[in-house]
């Protein structure tokens, strides 16, 4: 099985970062707002990073490294890979 930790961003990037054994339905239900709270708050619901692990104790620790990061360095890391900040579900369509 893949766990998968992300990190999603509003058009005004704000970013959440989370934790799924489902990224594609995770994003899905962030983009949709079927899930009260931060995201739907906040309009977050553009997947903009993800890393994968087969290990869930691995991605629940990566998840709480991130989310003790300042935000300069989660948006270095979001750059990374993504500088456009592209939504990186629309790939999956």
């Amino acid at each position: 099985m893949a766990y998968y930790v992300y990190i999603m961003a509003s058009p005004s990037r704000t970013i959440y970062v989370g934790v799924t054994n489902d990224l594609e339905r995770r994003v899905y239900e962030h983009a949709q707002k079927l899930l009260p709270g931060f995201t739907s708050r906040y309009n977050v619901s553009r997947l903009v990073y993800f890393e994968e692990t087969p290990d869930i104790y691995a991605a629940i620790s990566r998840e709480k490294q991130l989310k003790g990061w300042r935000r300069d360095r989660k948006i270095a890391l979001i750059e990374s890979s993504n500088p456009e900040w592209r939504d990186l579900s629309t790939d999956w369509q």
